[in-house]
């Protein structure tokens, strides 16, 4: 992608330490060890001792996604922890204060090696069990679930953005194939709980099994075809068929349709805008060559 933008706020340990004494649901961990191990787009995540972090937005935009992941993750993430895949489900939600004035969560700690570093044939012995993650996730969403202008959307929402990005990419037939195709099939009968943002580097993998699905972030009520473009992003044909025969017939052929239309769109989107995040640009050339394949 291109470089992240700038914190528009950004906390240091004491800081935020006095954010965690602020509240009295928090304060007991103000004292624990205390590093930061990350920082993305929209949040910074600091560790908290051996089985805690905390996440907080980084810039206005990104406090939306820390309020959908208060919303929906007490929600889903049961669900998902019934099958032993762990969330990071907010144990505190954060309230905004004078010093930082966005929501903020303590979230647990989870281990685990991102799916992004590793073989598509590596995945594949996991595909089943991601598919029963999502038969978990994939149910009717209530009508005040969070909402996204961009994921989860009728594919024709996002033709013009898409044709832009192919006419970058010069040659590029099956990414233009698949979302052709895509555009014809039927549209979603129901919108459900999806993910959002489910590509490989927020699914983590412990002892070669799935172990969580993280940043829920762009969580919100969509078409289930677009977290179903995982299937194209994570495995290889043998790999994808064992992903699609787990669904065991909950999603219909023009599902498979959409959702390798989406595998396109997300394909030019990491072509397009990885330049300097080459795992990203590795990831859109692979899942582009996957797209011959069904």
């Amino acid at each position: 992608m291109a470089d992240s933008p700038a914190a528009e706020l950004a906390l240091d340990e004491d800081e935020i330490r006095a954010l965690l004494r602020g509240q009295e649901d928090s304060a007991r961990l103000a004292g624990l060890p205390l590093r930061k191990v990350a920082e993305g787009w929209d949040n910074a995540i600091w560790r908290l001792g051996d089985e805690l972090a905390v996440r907080l937005p980084r810039r206005a935009l990104a406090s939306s996604l820390i309020r959908h992941e208060q919303r929906a993750l007490p929600v889903l993430g049961p669900r998902l922890a019934v099958l032993g895949i762990r969330t990071p489900v907010p144990l505190i939600v954060g309230a905004p204060t004078e010093a930082f004035p966005w929501p903020w969560s303590v979230v647990p700690w989870i281990d685990g090696t991102p799916a992004l570093g590793l073989s598509m044939q590596a995945n594949a012995p996991w595909a089943p069990m991601l598919a029963a993650a999502l038969g978990a996730l994939h149910r009717p969403a209530p009508a005040d679930a969070p909402g996204n202008p961009v994921r989860g959307v009728a594919l024709a929402e996002r033709d013009e953005a898409m044709r832009a990005r192919l006419v970058r990419l010069g040659d590029a037939q099956p990414m233009q194939s698949a979302w052709d195709a895509g555009l014809t099939a039927s549209s979603a009968s129901e919108k459900v709980w999806i993910h959002g943002d489910l590509h490989p580097g927020n699914i983590l993998i412990m002892n070669g099994s799935l172990a969580a699905l993280i940043d829920f972030g762009d969580v919100t009520s969509g078409d289930p075809a677009y977290d179903l473009a995982a299937g194209w992003l994570l495995f290889d044909h043998a790999g994808r068929s064992a992903f699609r025969e787990a669904t065991a017939g909950r999603y219909d052929d023009d599902t498979w349709v959409r959702a390798r239309a989406w595998a396109a769109y997300l394909a030019a989107v990491f072509l397009t805008e990885s330049d300097d995040r080459p795992a990203l640009r590795a990831l859109g050339e692979r899942a582009a060559g996957e797209l011959t394949s069904s």
